[in-house]
């Protein structure tokens, strides 16, 4: 059994058990977070896809741990004006283990 949820403009396609790393949601490690944005639900009587969701089916998850992801470095070079500009970028996540697909 597996579902496609939508959390911070990215789809995922989830299984019970799975751990993924999805966009901040502003809670601590250690507490139960709900997905209600279903988009669809694979399960034994077959795949049932919603328009645009899937109706009462929902995803529960425990967040597991926060953290940041790796330095994604930005170089800006303008070529014979000796003007060059260096940065950097370290995205917030939120490690989920999917506990349930309630469909």
């Amino acid at each position: 059994m597996y579902a496609i949820i939508k959390t911070g403009g990215k789809q995922y396609r989830v299984n019970v058990g799975d751990t993924l790393k999805v966009e901040l949601l502003g809670q601590d490690a250690g507490s139960q977070v709900t997905f209600s944005e279903v988009l669809a639900v694979s399960g034994e009587e077959g795949l049932k896809v919603g328009a645009p969701l899937v109706e009462g089916a929902t995803v529960t998850g425990t967040i597991v741990a926060l953290g940041r992801h790796d330095k994604v470095r930005i170089f800006k070079f303008r070529r014979r004006k000796h003007s060059m500009k260096s940065g950097g970028h370290r995205q917030h996540f939120a490690e989920v283990r999917i506990d349930a697909i309630n469909a």
